[in-house]
C-alpha cells in the first residue's frame, strides 16, 4: 500500500475542501442562466487559458500520455503534443473569431447559426453522447486506478467495510465533488477551479520528474536505459514510422478535439473580448510545448527503471539469523521497469499476448511513477494532481454538457420562449443529469472488467479509447466545421448529410475492419473483418480519414444540388465574408505569435527525433 501519513491525507482533504469552498464563493456571481452557463462571458484571460489547459488535461489524458510514454517513448512526443500544436494555432488564428464573433454560445449554435436547425442538433446529439461516454471513461479509470493503488484499502479494513465496495465509493465520491461546485457556481466555478487543478498537476508531477531523471542518470542515463527499440512501433504503420507520421497522425487525430471540442473551447468563448478569445488557444500550444517534460517524460522513465523483483536477505546478528525478505506481487515482478503486468481477474496471474510475454498495463505509468519517487509528506500532493486531474475533465465535460443541453437541444426543441430563470433550473437539472449519466457509464464499463479494457482481444489502455472516440466522431465533424467557415457555398442540407454520412462511414470502416492479433469487438471487426490493420494506431488513423473524406465528398454534392444562403446572411460565421479587426503592431498579431511556436514546435521535434 502507499505509505500515505496525515500529512499526505490532509492535502488531499485541503485540494477536495479547497475546490468546494471556490463553488461557495461564487456562487453569489451565479443570478442568469448566462451567468451558470458562460461565465457572464467576463472572465479574464488569464483564467481562461489556464482553464483551458486544465480542461484538455483530465485523467484520460494525463493517463494516456504517460501510457504512451512507457508504450512508444519519445515518439509519443510527436503524436500527443506536437502533432496537437498546429491543431491550436488554427484554431486560435482562424476558428475562435467565427465562434466568438458569431455571438454562439456554444459550438453546436454556431453550426445552427451558420447552417440550420438540424446539423445543429445531430452536432448536440453527437456532442452529447461522446461527452458522457468520456466522463464515464474518467471515471472508471480513476477509481480502478485508486483501487489498483490500495489508497483507501486501510479506510475500508478499519472499519470492516467489503473490499469490492471501493470502486463504487470512488466512482460517488469524485461524482459528487465536481458536481456540488458546478451547481453552485456553474462555468465560472468550474474554471476557477481548473485554474487550482492545472497548477496542482505542475506540483504534483515536476518533483516526481526531477528526482526520477536524477535517479536513471539524467537525460544520458535515461536514453542508455529505454529499450533499443520499442515493438509497438512497428505495429502503427507496418513499419518503424517516420517523425511526419507520426506528426500527421496527431493532427489529423487532434484537430477534430482542439478545433470543435466545446469541452475545451468553452474555456475560450468565456473571455471578455475576442482579442483575448483567439489568444487562448495559442498560449495554450506555448505551454503544450513543455507538456512533454511533466507528463509524458515519466513514462519513458518508468519503463527504462529496473524492474523489482522479491529478494531474500540473510544477515547474522549477534549469534542470530535474520531473513529479510521483500516479497513484490506477481503484476509488478513480471512488468517491465515499473510498468506491472495486467492480471488476470479470474487466476491472479498475468495476461499473456500470443508469444507468451505478460500484458503491460502501461496506464499505471505515471501513477506508479508517483507512489515510487514521491516520500511521505509529498505523496499526497501527487494523488491530489491526480484527482485534479479528473476533475478538471470531468468538470469541462458536465458544464459542457448542461451548456449543449440547454440551449441547443432544450431550448431549439422543446422552450424557445421560456423564462431566464426556467433556462438557468434547466442547466442545474442537466449538470445533475451528466454526472449521474457518468457515474451510470463508468458501471457499465465495469461490468466489462478483462473484456474492455484488460484482454488482448479489446482495449490495451485508455489511450486506444481516446483515439477511437476522436477517430469515430471528432475526425468526421472537423469536415463539416471546415467547409462552414471556409466556403460559403455549403449548405445547411449538405452539411447534415455529410456529418451523417461520415459518422456513418466512419463506424462502418471500424466494424469492418481490425488490428492484427485482435478479436472482434470494441478494436473493431464487429460486423466482419474484410482487412487487418498492422496495429490499433493505424485502424484509428484510416477510420478518421475515412469519416473526414466521406464527410467531405458527400457535403459537397448536396450542396451543390441544393440553394445556398445569401451572403448577406453568412456574415460573421464564413471567413471571406467576416471584416478581419484592425492590424496590430506586427509581432502582437496572432499570426506572427503562432508563427514563432509553430517554429518552436517544429525544433522540440528534431529534438525527440
Amino acid at each position: 500500500m502507499p505509505n500515505l501519513n496525515s500529512t499526505d491525507w490532509l492535502i488531499v482533504l485541503l485540494y477536495l475542501f479547497s475546490v468546494l469552498a471556490i463553488g461557495f464563493s461564487l456562487r453569489s456571481n451565479i443570478k442568469t442562466s448566462k451567468d451558470f452557463l458562460q461565465a457572464g462571458r467576463s472572465m479574464p484571460a488569464w483564467i481562461c487559458a489556464l482553464a483551458f489547459i486544465a480542461a484538455s488535461l483530465g485523467s484520460q489524458e494525463v493517463i494516456a500520455m504517460g501510457a504512451a510514454g512507457a508504450k512508444y517513448g519519445f515518439k509519443a512526443v510527436l503524436f500527443f503534443s506536437l502533432g496537437a500544436i498546429p491543431a491550436l494555432l488554427f484554431a486560435g488564428v482562424f476558428m475562435m473569431p467565427l465562434y466568438y464573433g458569431s455571438g454562439a454560445r456554444t459550438v453546436p449554435e454556431y453550426l445552427g447559426l451558420r447552417f440550420d436547425r438540424k446539423t445543429r442538433l445531430l452536432n448536440a446529439f453527437l456532442f452529447a453522447v461522446v461527452t458522457l461516454v468520456g466522463t464515464g471513461i474518467s471515471l472508471y479509470t480513476m477509481a480502478r486506478l485508486f483501487q489498483a493503488l490500495r489508497v483507501f484499502d486501510p479506510l475500508f479494513y478499519a472499519y470492516g467495510w467489503p473490499h469490492r465496495g471501493i470502486f463504487m465509493f470512488c466512482v460517488v465520491l469524485f461524482a459528487a465533488v465536481v458536481l456540488v461546485y458546478v451547481l453552485l457556481a456553474g462555468l465560472a466555478g468550474a474554471m476557477v477551479n481548473q485554474v487550482l487543478q492545472f497548477l496542482l498537476i505542475v506540483a504534483g508531477f515536476l518533483p516526481m520528474v526531477v528526482m526520477s531523471l536524477k535517479t536513471i542518470g539524467g537525460w544520458d542515463g535515461l536514453k542508455a536505459a529505454l529499450p533499443a527499440a520499442y515493438p509497438h512501433t512497428a505495429y502503427v504503420f507496418g513499419a518503424a514510422p517516420a517523425v511526419l507520421m507520426w506528426l500527421l497522425l496527431g493532427f489529423i487525430l487532434c484537430a477534430g478535439r482542439w478545433c470543435t471540442d466545446f469541452r475545451v473551447l468553452q474555456t475560450a468563448m468565456a473571455a471578455r473580448n475576442i482579442e483575448s478569445a483567439r489568444r487562448i488557444p495559442l498560449f495554450a500550444a506555448a505551454v503544450r510545448l513543455f507538456i512533454p517534460f511533466l507528463l509524458i517524460l515519466p513514462g519513458a522513465i518508468a519503463i527504462g527503471l529496473p524492474t523489482p523483483h522479491s529478494t531474500t536477505v540473510v544477515r547474522e546478528e549477534n549469534g542470530a539469523i535474520f531473513h529479510e525478505i521483500k516479497v513484490v506481487p506477481p503484476d509488478e515482478a513480471q512488468g517491465q521497469g515499473l510498468v506491472p503486468a495486467r492480471l488476470d481477474a479470474a487466476i491472479g496471474k498475468p495476461l499473456l499476448d500470443s508469444a507468451g510475454h505478460a500484458l503491460l498495463n502501461y496506464d499505471r505509468a505515471s501513477p506508479e511513477m508517483l507512489i515510487h519517487f514521491l516520500p511521505a509528506g509529498l505523496l499526497g500532493l501527487g494523488l491530489a494532481a491526480l484527482l485534479a486531474s479528473l476533475m478538471s475533465g470531468l468538470a469541462a465535460g458536465i458544464t459542457a454538457l448542461n451548456a449543449v443541453f440547454t440551449g441547443d437541444i432544450y431550448q431549439s426543441c422543446f422552450s424557445k420562449t421560456a423564462g431566464d430563470r426556467r433556462y438557468l433550473a434547466v442547466g442545474r437539472w442537466a449538470a445533475l443529469g451528466g454526472a449521474l449519466l457518468s457515474i451510470g457509464v463508468a458501471y457499465a464499463i465495469s461490468g466489462f472488467d478483462g473484456k474492455a479494457f484488460g484482454d488482448v482481444g479489446a482495449f490495451s489502455n485508455i489511450l486506444s479509447a481516446l483515439l477511437l472516440v476522436f477517430s469515430l466522431i471528432a475526425a468526421p465533424q472537423l469536415a463539416t466545421f471546415l467547409l462552414g467557415m471556409f466556403s460559403s457555398r455549403a449548405t445547411g442540407h449538405g452539411a447534415f448529410a455529410g456529418l451523417a454520412a461520415g459518422t456513418v462511414a466512419a463506424l462502418l470502416h471500424h466494424g469492418l475492419t481490425l488490428p492484427v492479433d485482435a478479436l472482434g469487438g470494441l478494436q473493431g471487426g464487429w460486423i466482419a473483418v474484410v482487412h487487418r490493420y498492422p496495429g490499433f494506431f493505424a485502424e484509428c488513423f484510416w477510420t478518421a480519414i475515412c469519416g473526414f473524406a466521406v464527410n467531405l465528398m458527400v457535403a459537397s454534392v448536396v450542396s451543390f444540388s441544393t440553394q445556398a444562403k445569401p451572403e448577406k446572411e453568412l456574415q460573421g460565421t464564413v471567413h471571406s465574408l467576416t471584416p478581419r479587426p484592425a492590424a496590430a503592431v506586427w509581432w502582437k498579431r496572432p499570426e506572427a505569435i503562432a508563427a514563432v511556436i509553430l517554429l518552436a514546435a517544429a525544433a522540440l521535434g528534431v529534438f525527440f527525433a
